[in-house]
C-alpha cells in the first residue's frame, strides 16, 4: 500500500502519516463529501488526487480549484457557470467547474474563502446534486464527488459568523486530518532523499546524495512550511551544491553537509545557542533567495514559501532587509 501512494507523491512511514494513508484508501471507497484539513504544505492536494485516483472514478475528471484565487464577483459563475447575456461580459455561454467535473471529482482548496452566498450555492449542491447556471433557463442536475480542504479552524470561523455551520456539517461527512511534517518522525529523511532522487534522475550531472550530518540537521528543525518547505529546501540545495555529498544551503544558509560546514568555535557555545544562531543564518540566506526569486514580490514569495505573506515583511524586518532591494530598478516607482 505504501508504494502505492508513493507513485501518488505521498512518502512517509511514520505512525501518524500511515494513519492518514489507511483513511485515504478507505475514503475512495466512499462517494461522500471529504473535509481535508492541516497545515499550509502537508500534502492536502496531494491526499485529494489519492482518494480519486484510487477510486472508481479514477477514469473521470479531477478538477481542483483554488477558491481563495477567485474573484468574489464571479465565484458562482466559476462553479457553476452561465448562459450567454447572463451579465455584461457573459458573451458566451460557459460551462462551471462542476459541470467539467462530471462523473468525477470536484477538489476545492481553500474553501473557507468562498463568499457567504456562494457558500449557501455550494450548500444547496451539496444537498441536491442540482444547480443552475446564472441566467439558465432549467435545473441541471450531476454526478459529481466534492472534496474540500483548508487550513483554518473552520469552528472558530463558524462561530464569528465567516463560515456556515450547515456546510461545515455538510463537507465534514468524511473527516482526514493530515500530520505536520515536524509530527512525522524520520519522514523528513525519506522525503528529502525522495526529492533528491527525482531531481537526479531529471539532471544530467553525476548523481548527489544527502551527507548524513545535513539529513540529522533537517530532522531538527520544526519545518513551518512543511513538505512544501522541505521540497523547496533541497531543490535550493540540488542547484547551489557544487559537489558530493551535497553541501545543503539547509538550517545554517551556507552548508551542513560536511564536518567543515559546522565552524569549530560553533562547539564553544551551548547548543541552543549555536542553533539559533545557525537557524538565524538559513532564515536570511532563505529570504534573500526568495525574494530575488520573486523581484521583492512579498504574495508571490509567500505563495512559494508557504507561509503568510505578514511573515515574510517580519522576517525582513528581523533581518535587517528592505523589499526595495529586490526590485528590479526599472520597476521602482
Amino acid at each position: 500500500m505504501v508504494r502505492d501512494f508513493a507513485l501518488l507523491n505521498l512518502i512517509g512511514a511514520s505512525r501518524p502519516f500511515l494513519d492518514a494513508l489507511d483513511l485515504i484508501r478507505k475514503f475512495a471507497n466512499s462517494s461522500a463529501t471529504v473535509l481535508i484539513q492541516g497545515e499550509t504544505g502537508t500534502g492536502k492536494e496531494l491526499a485529494a488526487r489519492a482518494i480519486h485516483y484510487l477510486s472508481a472514478r479514477r477514469d473521470l475528471p479531477f478538477v481542483a480549484i483554488n477558491c481563495g484565487g477567485l474573484p468574489e464577483n464571479l465565484v458562482e459563475s466559476e462553479l457553476f457557470g452561465h448562459a450567454r447575456g447572463a451579465f455584461t461580459d457573459a458573451r458566451e455561454a460557459k460551462a462551471g467547474f462542476i459541470a467539467q467535473a462530471r462523473g468525477g471529482t470536484l477538489f476545492l482548496d481553500e474553501v473557507e474563502a468562498l463568499p457567504q452566498r456562494a457558500q449557501v450555492a455550494l450548500l444547496r449542491f451539496l444537498q441536491d446534486k442540482e444547480y443552475r447556471p446564472l441566467g439558465g433557463p432549467a435545473v441541471e442536475s450531476v454526478d459529481v464527488r466534492v472534496l474540500a480542504a483548508s487550513n483554518a479552524e473552520l469552528p472558530i470561523l463558524v462561530k464569528r459568523g465567516q463560515f456556515r455551520a450547515d456546510l461545515l456539517f455538510r463537507l465534514n461527512v468524511l473527516p482526514l486530518h493530515l500530520p505536520a511534517l515536524r509530527e512525522r518522525a524520520g519522514d523528513v529523511s525519506l522525503l528529502a532523499n525522495a526529492f533528491l532522487t527525482r531531481l537526479n534522475q531529471q539532471s544530467k550531472e553525476s548523481p548527489k546524495s544527502l551527507d548524513p550530518i545535513c539529513l540529522s540537521v533537517l530532522e531538527s528543525y520544526s519545518w513551518p512550511g512543511n513538505v512544501r518547505e522541505l521540497e523547496n529546501l533541497i531543490q535550493r540545495a540540488f542547484i547551489i551544491a557544487a559537489g558530493q555529498p551535497i553541501i545543503a544551503p539547509a538550517m545554517t544558509g551556507e552548508g551542513c553537509g560536511s564536518s567543515e560546514s559546522v565552524p569549530e568555535s560553533a562547539t564553544d557555545e551551548v547548543f541552543t545557542v549555536a542553533k539559533a544562531r545557525a537557524v538565524a543564518r538559513f532564515e536570511k540566506a532563505y529570504i534573500v533567495a526568495l525574494l530575488a526569486k520573486t523581484a521583492g514580490n512579498l504574495s508571490w514569495a509567500a505563495r512559494i514559501s508557504g507561509k503568510d505573506r505578514s511573515d515574510i515583511a517580519r522576517l525582513l524586518r528581523k533581518h535587517g532587509l528592505e523589499r526595495r532591494e529586490f526590485i528590479p530598478r526599472t520597476q521602482r516607482s
